[in-house]
């Protein structure tokens, strides 16, 4: 999805050919995963940081193209609407100071864009969510000029949708276009995974997303309401809507997923290619087996390019470089508060997921109860309860805090056996620990200074300038709610 595509309509020729391609595909993947030397390289982290360009009083600053074109930068790139950015992160080997390595780099990358965008009174703003944000500018006048988002649009359909999400206050919005997806912000992570180990890790991640979510929620406010910790995660899944041709809820694009992994990233693709009709059905240029050069592993455009319109919180990402290998995409993740607290995050669910998918499976919730910690998680995030599996007798709720807690040793090990120095796994999970002691999400800081401070503007202002300094969120300082504790707080429509 990050290449643009020189084409605007599709005949039903077109659909037919790109069908027929992506079956072609499936037919040549079982040979692919089991070539020598494919996905066998060293295991690698990188990320994604999305943000939003902002006034310094948090106003949206329509500006992308030009803040992109003043900081030269090709790691930076053009997201859905005209004041996001994203900045693709260097890949690193998954061994000594990675996430050292991904803090740095995001770091500089902020100060790249502060700098470029001064001159248009725009500074970058990391959150989850951008509370100043109103149904104004989650409009097509907002859209960035890339021609795949109208493309995208027109493929989604333009049928108006209800974007509706209930927590401590209400929000709702109508909405024809997916530039309302533009209102969210995420720190996605990719981790490279063998083709053998897919499955295990897959599952792993499905597990290990919601306690890691739970106590790194950062997305509280929406269209000057506070709704979900992590609203975030509905609005994102809503925003998308259905594609015109499908409308069983089953059938929409984006969300946790359906079952538990067992057949591996066969089954994935397969279901992922019969189950989900062509959004864009642009077909490349000759052979669709063609290498992505002189022997290398096949480009697979098509397939590339559908495994892209599709959504799941955790992804499967086929990636040709080299002697080619697989990702999973950990989109889970709220973009900030602060590279240090996108680094925490980061280590905490990476050494979970190594963790998990080290030891022999058993014990496993049922895939229910796994989805629904993920949606508890986003709502709740450090007061949630989430089931887990207790190892021989039925599944206990556990307060997400406490499990965290509980799993740090777990996660400790797990970056321990991939190599990880011992002093960078006692930073940044010393950060989680810290976090979670102070009960101090990100979430709950601007929760509770929202409520103090009474004003979208106000809280935003105070949010870049403590961002600003890289301290991690449980030691910014958080003024003492201005409402009585068990005062009544008016539900807006």
């Amino acid at each position: 999805m990050g290449r643009e595509l020189p084409q605007r309509d599709f005949t039903d020729e077109d659909t037919a050919r790109f069908a027929a391609r992506l079956r072609a595909s499936l037919g040549l993947l079982d040979e692919l995963l089991s070539s020598p030397g494919f996905g066998g390289g060293e295991r690698t982290i990188g990320a994604e940081m999305e943000m939003f360009l902002v006034t310094p009083d948090g106003v949206p600053v329509p500006r992308n193209e030009e803040v992109r074109a003043v900081a030269a930068d090709s790691r930076l790139v053009l997201e859905v609407n005209r004041y996001n950015l994203e900045a693709n992160l260097t890949p690193v080997p998954l061994r000594s100071r990675p996430f050292t390595a991904l803090h740095d780099e995001a770091a500089a990358l902020l100060d790249i864009v502060r700098e470029a965008g001064a001159r248009y009174g725009a500074e970058p703003y990391c959150a989850g969510l951008l509370p100043t944000l109103r149904p104004g500018d989650l409009t097509r006048r907002n859209v960035s000029s890339r021609k795949r988002y109208a493309l995208l649009d027109d493929a989604l359909g333009r049928a108006g949708r209800g974007l509706r999400v209930t927590g401590e206050q209400r929000c709702r919005m109508r909405s024809d276009t997916i530039c309302s997806q533009g209102a969210a912000s995420s720190w996605q992570v990719h981790l490279t995974v063998r083709p053998e180990e897919f499955t295990r890790f897959h599952n792993a991640a499905q597990l290990m997303t919601a306690p890691v979510l739970a106590v790194g929620a950062n997305s509280p406010l929406l269209l000057g309401r506070r709704v979900w910790d992590e609203t975030r995660i509905p609005w994102y899944e809503q925003a998308f809507g259905q594609h015109r041709r499908r409308f069983a809820p089953a059938d929409r694009r984006s969300g946790f997923g359906h079952n538990w992994l067992r057949g591996g990233v066969r089954e994935l693709i397969e279901e992922s290619v019969t189950r989900y009709a062509p959004l864009m059905p642009f077909n490349s240029d000759g052979p669709w087996d063609r290498p992505a050069r002189p022997g290398g592993p096949p480009a697979l455009e098509e397939l590339r390019l559908h495994l892209g319109t599709l959504w799941w919180w955790n992804r499967l990402v086929y990636d040709p470089a080299g002697a080619g290998h697989l990702r999973i995409e950990l989109r889970a993740l709220p973009a900030g508060p602060t590279p240090a607290d996108m680094a925490a995050n980061t280590a905490l669910l990476t050494g979970l997921v190594l963790d998990r998918a080290a030891r022999e499976p058993g014990g496993e919730l049922p895939f229910a109860l796994a989805r629904e910690n993920f949606y508890t998680a986003a709502r709740d995030g450090m007061a949630a309860r989430l089931w887990w599996p207790s190892g021989s007798s039925a599944p206990v709720r556990v307060a997400a805090r406490d499990l965290v807690m509980a799993l740090l040793p777990r996660a400790a090990a797990g970056l321990a056996g991939a190599g990880v120095a011992d002093s960078e796994v006692q930073r940044w999970l010393g950060v989680v620990e810290a976090r979670v002691l102070a009960g101090r999400s990100g979430a709950h800081w601007q929760r509770r200074t929202h409520r103090a401070l009474g004003s979208d503007t106000a809280m935003a202002r105070r949010y870049l300038k403590l961002s600003a300094t890289g301290a991690p969120v449980h030691s910014w300082p958080a003024p003492r709610p201005s409402v009585r504790p068990n005062a009544k707080v008016r539900t807006v429509a």
